[in-house]
């Protein structure tokens, strides 16, 4: 399945596009070692400090692109989430020519000031963390959202979180996905 903004990239992106549909998991070896860092982003997000949250999850990023064997990425943890009519930014990638690529993700809901779920939270960051693989691990000239992509970040979040015994509706509703990336409208 392709999105509706396929037909409006030009020949070369779609090219790219169906090349990143092609490439559904991103496959870690040992990803149980990896759970001490959830487990830290979880903690530090529930302690709502900011400060500590940003240090947990740079830390998760920096274990899963040694693992990947992909050059690293800053992470920033911001407090209240952009928003505007189209809704609320929960994370963003940026990479400039000359600098390093760094991620935000925002830890506070704009409506509400509340901390965000983490299942939310981690699944952004993980969101935003594809874009940095499909640049230097897939090392595609563009990051589209593709069906693949989407399934490449459901792949990491299955590997480093699996399965609660009996999710609630909120946890439940935390694992959907949302074609519009990052960006979730108002409900």
């Amino acid at each position: 399945m392709r999105f509706a903004y396929y037909q409006r990239l030009s020949p070369a992106e779609q090219r790219l596009y169906r090349q990143s549909d092609t490439v559904t998991e991103v496959p870690l070896r040992a990803p149980a070692m990896l759970r001490p860092r959830v487990d830290s982003v979880r903690e530090a997000l529930a302690s709502g400090d900011r400060r500590a949250l940003e240090e947990a999850t740079a830390a998760l990023g920096e274990a899963l692109t040694r693992k990947l064997g992909v050059p690293g990425v800053a992470v920033e943890v911001l407090e209240t989430r952009p928003s505007d009519d189209a809704g609320e930014l929960h994370g963003l990638y940026r990479w400039a020519p000359g600098q390093r690529p760094r991620i935000q993700v925002w830890m506070r809901t704009a409506r509400r000031g509340r901390v965000v779920a983490f299942r939310t939270f981690l699944r952004t960051f993980l969101h935003e963390l594809c874009h940095h693989l499909d640049f230097l691990w897939l090392e595609l000239s563009a990051s589209f959202h593709t069906e693949g992509f989407f399934q490449r970040e459901s792949s990491l979040f299955r590997q480093l979180l699996p399965p609660a015994p009996g999710p609630n509706r909120r946890e439940a509703a935390d694992t959907g996905k949302w074609s519009a990336g990052t960006r979730r409208g108002r409900r």
